[in-house]
């Protein structure tokens, strides 16, 4: 028993020196650090880019308006200044001719032409020197509506408490049958970290797959590898690289969500009608966040085994894209069918898929959040995958294990049979 015991402290020694080793080796990476706050910079400049598109764009449209009926200036400049700020309306008296040239010259932004149709009611054109200036466009557009339905409304003698029936949406609501389905405030809630949760695990499979495969393959080229398989089980080494990467890619998502989180503090009056209400992240729900943080270890370990199994097969850091290729692919696929399922979550297509190991820890958190799955079939999934990354572990370990020994040009699936072979040989 002690015996037993002592081998598992000398073991979970060794493991924890590669794991250790990995960390702080890649962390003090001037890649890393520079990938770091660079990244950390992007977060705050998108979190400010209203406030720095706004400096480049806050000057004042002016903006000429012939009014050949004379009826139609007032009203228009009324609503414009209630609508916007920075739109100043001038009225212009002179031909359409002088009009356009002043606009050439710069001394307005536009020229607006109002006139009347054949029905008495306002019709008019817009034009501009440059580019074409949608929001101007619009709001004029907008307001010329609003004339032309004041006018029919007076025509017609209808009173305003009659107008506000006439416009008054209908009640018309849907219910859901089963009292357990989710509401579409539940679904909003569950949509912002659905698309965090799929983004994220997206691309954590991706660089930090590749950054585990990368360091294996790095090692064997500099031979550093015979010897640390010298000292430490190949086992250990690839699960403590596994680790290793995973700690690493944690404090890297750490720290973009800590700049995350100032960043939504900040601008929390400015995004609450915003970009909170589009992601319906206000108030998400707790089960929701430990369902994401289970399917995202759970799918990082699974990729992440692959990845280093995949690197110990080639001894050339460009070889490593070709032998990750189909990881990145399996990622693809699942990322686009949860974008599918986004949508259409509850479709048989999506069922099955959230039992496919390579893409449940996407698929069955996606339906998770949107749909009232049973627990059973959650409890189905997480089994499967969970044995998917035993037998990819065991399976992994013995490729690892002769993988890392192999030496030569040779970058093909093919290595995976002479690695059993030297594995067999041991």
């Amino acid at each position: 028993m002690i015996s037993l015991l002592t081998k598992w402290v000398l073991l979970m020694n060794k493991f924890w020196t590669v794991l250790s080793h990995t960390y702080i080796s890649r962390f003090k990476t001037k890649s890393f650090l520079i990938t770091t706050l660079l990244t950390i910079g992007i977060i705050f400049l998108i979190g400010n880019l209203p406030q720095i598109i706004d400096s480049f764009t806050n000057d004042e449209k002016k903006i000429a308006v012939i009014d050949e009926k004379e009826q139609y200036f007032t009203i228009l400049s009324e609503g414009i200044e209630q609508d916007a700020n920075d739109i100043e309306l001038t009225e212009y008296t002179k031909s359409e001719k002088v009009a356009k040239k002043a606009v050439e010259a710069g001394e307005y932004d536009g020229l607006v032409v109002v006139e009347s149709d054949k029905s008495g009611y306002p019709t008019g054109k817009y034009y501009e020197d440059s580019a074409y200036e949608s929001q101007v466009f619009d709001m004029i557009t907008e307001q010329l509506q609003q004339i032309k339905t004041q006018m029919i409304v007076a025509e017609a003698d209808i009173s305003e408490k009659e107008l506000a029936k006439i416009q008054e949406p209908v009640a018309f609501t849907a219910e859901s049958i089963d009292q357990d389905a989710k509401t579409d405030e539940e679904l909003n809630q569950a949509r912002g970290i659905l698309y965090v949760m799929l983004f994220v695990l997206y691309f954590a499979i991706i660089f930090y797959g590749n950054m585990i495969a990368t360091e294996v393959a790095t090692e064997k080229s500099s031979r550093v590898m015979e010897i640390l398989v010298s000292s430490v089980s190949p086992v250990v080494h690839m699960f403590g690289k596994i680790s290793g990467i995973a700690l690493l890619g944690l404090t890297q998502i750490v720290a973009f969500a800590i700049a995350g989180i100032i960043v939504l503090v900040q601008k929390q009056s400015e995004l609450t009608d915003g970009v909170f209400e589009f992601f319906g992240v206000q108030d998400v729900s707790f089960s929701l966040v430990i369902y994401a943080i289970v399917f995202f270890l759970l799918g990082y370990l699974l990729f992440a085994t692959l990845a280093a199994t995949l690197g110990s097969l080639v001894t050339r850091i460009e070889d490593v894209q070709l032998l990750m290729t189909p990881i990145i692919m399996l990622v693809v696929a699942a990322f686009m069918i949860a974008m599918f399922g986004l949508g259409n979550p509850a479709t048989t297509f999506i069922t099955v898929c959230s039992f496919i190991p390579f893409f449940a820890p996407m698929i069955m958190f996606l339906r998770v959040g949107m749909l009232d799955v049973p627990m059973y079939e959650v409890l189905i999934s997480l089994g499967i995958l969970i044995g998917t990354i035993a037998l990819i572990g065991v399976i992994g370990a013995r490729v690892y294990k002769g993988g890392v020994l192999m030496y030569g040009s040779s970058s093909s699936f093919k290595n995976l049979k002479k690695a059993f072979q030297l594995t067999k040989k041991e």
